[in-house]
């Protein structure tokens, strides 16, 4: 059980680099909850905010949904990038990327769509 919603904690979403930057939209939890009771398995968050120098230090855009704890890089073990955007995009996600090895879900208000 987590602090922020059932399935996830402040832990996995704050800035990776150790600040303890945490800013996180509730509608990113919800879609987040969505996406783990959809598959029935826990979901990994590879980066959730992001603050400015970590951002840069990663390589994020300049204005990426990072920054505003709209964004979540995340995998689920045995789950295609692919499946999981699919079920993200059901879901109602504006923003979805697709990588190698991991799926981009983000609720930034308007829909985007890409594939790396």
């Amino acid at each position: 059980m987590g602090d922020i919603s059932s399935h996830f904690g402040s832990d996995e979403l704050t800035c990776k680099c150790g600040c303890g930057f945490l800013v996180v939209n509730p509608i990113l939890i919800r879609l987040l909850e969505g996406i783990r009771v959809k598959y029935g398995r826990p979901v990994t968050v590879l980066s959730g905010c992001r603050c400015p120098s970590h951002n840069a230090e990663v390589g994020g855009a300049g204005d990426s949904q990072h920054l505003y704890g709209t964004a979540a890089d995340i995998q689920i073990s045995g789950i295609t990038p692919q499946a999981i955007a699919n079920i993200a995009d059901g879901l109602g996600a504006d923003g979805v990327g697709v990588y190698p090895t991991f799926t981009h879900v983000d609720v930034r208000g308007y829909y985007a769509r890409w594939e790396e």
